[in-house]
């Protein structure tokens, strides 16, 4: 994991969702943060915004309960990585 990736997840959902930096750690699950589903489907696009990026349905459902921030870290850097087709 990155704490870039990490750092950009943590500022997007602070300056765009906010959500106080207090309630966040790695192990905190989205659904945890207070955000209702359109707000979770929102900070997906957001996320796929600021790293021009697709995540597949598949990798990540933000209605998927116990996604923890360092997972979805890890999914981002996945998709990062990942050529796009």
């Amino acid at each position: 994991m990155t704490a870039p990736v990490y750092d950009t997840l943590v500022n997007i959902l602070v300056e765009q969702f906010e959500v106080s930096p207090d309630k966040m750690t790695g192990e905190t699950v989205l659904e945890d943060l207070g955000l209702d589903s359109l707000a979770l489907m929102e900070f997906v696009f957001a996320l796929e915004d600021a790293f021009k990026l697709r995540i597949p349905e598949d990798k990540l459902d933000p209605t998927q309960s116990g996604i923890s921030l360092n997972q979805l870290t890890k999914i981002v850097e996945e998709a990062l990585q990942t050529p796009a087709a």
